[in-house]
């Protein structure tokens, strides 16, 4: 059994509307995986030490070469965790869906989750990082996606013509990305 831990977005029902990705995800990758969808604290509210503490106790549960999957806000966490420190397990593969590029703006500032300038140096080495974005996204600019792209340049960007912040409910090219993991 192979082991994906998807990390939901934030705001209020968060939860509830990410479970639409994880339910298509889950129908995309069929029953060679085990997908972990757990809640995460105050969700209307993200705070990232509780929302990191859940990641690696989760990650910890799931064990090495676990496939992470983030959407929105719980993809900008997920990868603030994987640059701050060493984690104790091992990914297989990275997924970061509608990101949001912290950095020093009037809407888009979160400092808790903001990267360094050496981010690309500090993600694990040759394990495969993604981030899809909708074209049509209307919570996160499109724009973040090329800022990812800037200072992940190891990373493959994913841009999706006519897809929303929520992809439009439909992950099956993450699902078949993840399946390419082998």
């Amino acid at each position: 059994m192979k082991h994906v831990l998807f990390i939901q977005g934030g705001a209020e029902g968060a939860h509830d509307e990410d479970a639409k990705l994880v339910a298509s995800l889950r129908r995309e990758l069929g029953s060679e995986y085990s997908v972990r969808y757990p809640r995460m604290p105050k969700e209307e509210e993200p705070d990232y030490r509780a929302w990191a503490r859940v990641i690696e106790n989760e990650m910890e549960v799931a064990g090495d070469r676990v496939v992470l999957v983030g959407h929105s806000i719980g993809a900008s966490v997920l990868i603030k965790y994987l640059t701050a420190g060493k984690p104790q397990t091992s990914a297989a593969g990275i997924f970061l869906i509608a990101t949001p590029f912290w950095h020093d703006h009037e809407i888009w500032h979160w400092p808790e989750v903001e990267l360094s300038e050496d981010v690309a140096s500090r993600l694990p080495r040759r394990v495969p990082i993604r981030f899809y974005h909708g074209r049509a996204d209307e919570t996160v600019p499109f724009e973040h996606l090329a800022m990812y792209a800037r200072a992940i340049p190891q990373a493959s960007v994913l841009p999706l013509d006519g897809r929303n912040h929520q992809l439009n409910e439909d992950l099956s090219r993450v699902g078949s990305d993840i399946k390419e993991l082998g």
